[in-house]
């Protein structure tokens, strides 16, 4: 019997978990000749990892055509692209909000702490992304045309190599 209270007491006076956090700017997509013309506008992403609930929310604004849809996608890394994971919820707009609360797997979860997950906003002339953002811990953001020193901000390389 005391070995339960003592373990209900060590269980209560642990400390609880804090979300993790991550946010992204929302930027153009890559440009070429063909789509210059169709994407414009900026925005931003947040989102909370609660365990294996990741929650998304953010804001867009200046596409040059309505949003039809935000997905978050899982890459091989920082900067490269990979498939459709999760649908969000968009508002169908030249400008708006996106949000949405998805399950992970234990690899998901992983991939979100090690920068794989982006956004992506698409609008009807721009369906394959209008907009886009690997989500990251909470940074600064130096701004456009700014550089940051040494390697910029790129978690993996953040690591302690072994």
């Amino acid at each position: 019997m005391r070995c339960v209270v003592i373990a209900a007491g060590l269980a209560m006076a642990a400390p609880a978990f804090a979300d993790e956090k991550f946010e992204t700017r929302l930027s153009p997509s890559p440009l070429t000749d063909g789509t210059r013309v169709n994407i414009a506008g900026e925005g931003r992403a947040y989102a909370s990892l609660d365990g294996n609930t990741l929650t998304v929310s953010g804001n867009f604004k200046g596409l040059k055509s309505n949003a039809t849809t935000a997905e978050l996608y899982f890459g091989l890394g920082i900067g490269v692209t990979g498939p459709k994971a999760f649908d969000l919820t968009v508002t169908k707009a030249v400008s708006g909000t996106i949000s949405g609360t998805v399950k992970l797997s234990a690899r998901q979860v992983n991939g979100v702490r090690s920068g794989k997950f982006y956004v992506q906003v698409n609008s009807e002339k721009a369906p394959d992304g209008n907009l886009h953002g690997w989500l990251l811990p909470p940074h600064p953001f130096p701004g456009e045309g700014v550089p940051e020193p040494g390697h910029g901000f790129l978690p993996q390389l953040d690591a302690p190599q072994h």
